[in-house]
């Protein structure tokens, strides 16, 4: 698939190998794995931080083929899940960065042009959330109100 916002094509990096089970060396007891991803995420931990320090502190190389199911949905089964989701506030941050930039950088065009693609992907993934469920269908991106979301 191609970029959205730039000229280059084709898919870049390494794809994970294809395993059904969880390696016999890993941690592999459904309940302490949870556990460990409720109390990680309870002490302020985003999925992709959660999948990280279990990892490398807890021998659990991939948190799906133990669960059964990803990290967000296991957050979800037990109430935790963030108000948005983690791209979209990833996105929301950045939007938030660059508006700042330019509150000083008035004259800046290459980022008040990054400035709106940024907040073009914010409204297609607005979409795509809202069509899933994920997100109110009553929300709207406002530049306004941005630094409410993002704390």
């Amino acid at each position: 698939m191609a970029r959205m916002h730039s000229g280059g094509k084709g898919r870049s990096g390494s794809s994970k190998p294809s395993v059904s089970e969880a390696p016999a060396w890993s941690a592999t007891d459904k309940k302490e794995v949870e556990d460990l991803i409720v109390s990680l995420a309870q002490e302020g931990h985003s999925t992709s931080v959660i999948g990280t320090l279990l990892r490398d502190q807890h021998a659990v190389p991939d948190a799906r083929l133990v669960m059964g199911e990803r990290i967000s949905q296991t957050l979800a089964r037990n109430g935790i899940s963030p108000r948005y989701p983690e791209d979209m506030m990833n996105l929301m941050r950045r939007a938030l960065g660059l508006i700042d930039h330019l509150a000083g950088n008035r004259k800046d065009l290459h980022n008040r042009r990054q400035l709106e693609l940024c907040e073009s992907k914010i409204r297609r993934l607005a979409r795509y959330y809202k069509s899933t469920g994920q997100l109110d269908e009553s929300w709207a991106y406002k530049r306004d109100q941005l630094r409410l979301m993002v704390e």
